[in-house]
């Protein structure tokens, strides 16, 4: 025996964690029977009947989202609709910005320029300076 290597005995067939028996070297006192899978034929695919049933399901969903996408609140023709309303009111907004500039100006004329309050006092009004004449001319052709 050497120094510092202690051998042991080893019993002659031993039982392994499954319960079956080995050998002392530790090969398969018999192998274990092997067992067939069963192979199974490829799936054929679905039948024509839930084909053509999931056809029509998908073609029905799609005539759906279609439908939504240009009736529905966000369509195609709401939002057609919505620009159009906007491009109408964006000028009528020109349009009363443009009105409200000439208001301004005209306030402004009458604050600063007395003879724009004179021409209106005299087209609007029908007034007069102090010794002015009137002079009212008919027409010939009115009295016939």
């Amino acid at each position: 025996m050497s120094k510092g290597v202690i051998s042991r005995p080893e019993p002659a067939t031993r039982s392994g964690e499954d319960g079956r028996a080995r050998h002392a070297e530790g090969g398969a006192a018999s192998p274990p029977p092997l067992r067939r899978r069963r192979v199974q034929a490829p799936a054929a695919g679905p039948s024509p009947l839930r084909r053509r049933v999931l056809n029509y399901g998908l073609a029905l969903v799609t005539l759906v989202l279609v439908v939504d996408a240009l009736v529905g609140d966000k369509g195609l023709l709401e939002t057609i609709r919505a620009r159009r309303q906007y491009a109408d009111l964006a000028a009528s907004l020109t349009a009363l910005r443009q009105q409200n500039a000439r208001l301004r100006d005209d306030i402004r004329r009458l604050k600063e320029d007395p003879a724009t309050i004179e021409s209106i006092a005299r087209e609007e009004l029908g007034l007069m300076r102090p010794g002015e004449l009137l002079f009212v001319v008919h027409d010939a052709d009115a009295r016939k």
